[in-house]
């Protein structure tokens, strides 16, 4: 880092100094760890000798359980990927204005995870739905193992509630997609032809302002040997708007070859999936009863209103350890009625 053209390539600068703050921030883990071990020694020590103890002893025994789990899910991140930000995608299952509109709840979920964990975001893409919520949304999470995090929530999310929108008051059942890709920084080698892309125009329908929509400053990029569509049209620049739709394409891109690299070995060693893409893994209840449930972990909540909030690393966790234990069910399609 001290060499005097370190900060040449800024992106591969970027990324190796974002390495050494999460090395800087395990040794400082494991330093805290060693600490809370000794001094709750002392501690046991002075309440075996009589002393009162027991506040201190309680508070230094709960944070070291949060430390020590800070810790399990650093070494359950620890693919090569893990550590790089996401690129977030939330898309609407069929039903129109109800489940657009929990494609939007999704989005706010998220935003405020986002808030809560203390990342940064940016909206590549948005686009409104014809009477109320979304009809996509693609969102750049930028922090440390963003994506790691992230891909717990890849699948369709269920939505069971009394609908706002009928007059009838019925119960509704909605669904909405979430999709998670990694960040691919330009040291990673994924190849884009030009003769592979179709690059089309046109103005943008979000928000942004009087400039944005009378100009075609929003691009949408065709990948012609895959199928894979990107907009984006957060930015007033057309210049700008195209940069990002590509490092979102070739995100996409390198997902796709992941997969195709994990299926081979798979395939070599006789074993299956535990959880289909875009399959069913978690339900959202309103009504008759108040209940999230992770079909994958079977780990559920009552508190929806909360989860709704953004407060969802308790099912992230859950996630991760059976990952790691490969304990994970496969999604299902049944809710507990």
């Amino acid at each position: 880092m001290a060499a005097p053209d370190f900060w040449n390539n800024q992106t591969k600068a970027q990324d190796i100094t974002q390495k050494r703050r999460r090395l800087d921030d395990d040794r400082q883990l494991a330093g805290a760890l060693r600490r809370q071990v000794d001094d709750i020694a002392v501690l046991i020590d002075w309440a075996r000798q009589g002393e009162d103890v027991s506040t201190d002893l309680a508070n230094g025994l709960a944070s070291f359980q949060r430390d020590v789990e800070t810790g399990e899910v650093r070494t359950m991140l620890s693919g090569e990927m893990d550590g790089k930000n996401a690129i977030i995608s939330i898309h609407p299952g069929a039903g129109g204005t109800e489940s657009q509109d929990w494609a939007e709840m999704l989005m706010r979920m998220f935003m405020r995870w986002i808030e809560r964990r203390g990342f940064k975001r940016e909206v590549l893409d948005y686009q409104p739905g014809d009477e109320a919520g979304i009809k996509s949304v693609t969102i750049m999470v930028q922090g440390d193992f963003a994506y790691g995090l992230l891909m717990a929530e890849v699948g369709v999310h269920r939505l069971v509630r009394i609908s706002p929108y009928d007059s009838a008051a019925r119960r509704h059942t909605s669904f909405a997609s979430v999709y998670v890709w990694p960040e691919v920084t330009d040291d990673i080698d994924v190849e884009i032809e030009e003769k592979d892309l179709r690059i089309d125009t046109f103005r943008s329908s979000g928000a942004g302002g009087q400039h944005v929509n009378v100009t075609d400053s929003a691009v949408r990029l065709t990948h012609l040997p895959t199928g894979i569509v990107v907009s984006c049209q957060n930015e007033r620049s057309q210049h700008k708007n195209k940069a990002s739709a590509m490092k979102v394409l070739r995100s996409r891109l390198y997902d796709i070859r992941l997969k195709e690299q994990q299926a081979k070995l798979d395939q070599l060693g006789g074993e299956k999936q535990a959880i289909a893409f875009g399959s069913q893994i978690r339900s959202y209840v309103l009504h008759p009863y108040q209940m999230v449930k992770d079909h994958r972990t079977k780990f559920s909540v009552g508190d929806v209103d909360r989860i709704l909030d953004g407060d969802i690393d308790e099912f992230i966790k859950t996630f991760l350890m059976h990952k790691a234990m490969g304990k994970l069910a496969a999604a299902d399609d049944t809710v507990d009625d």
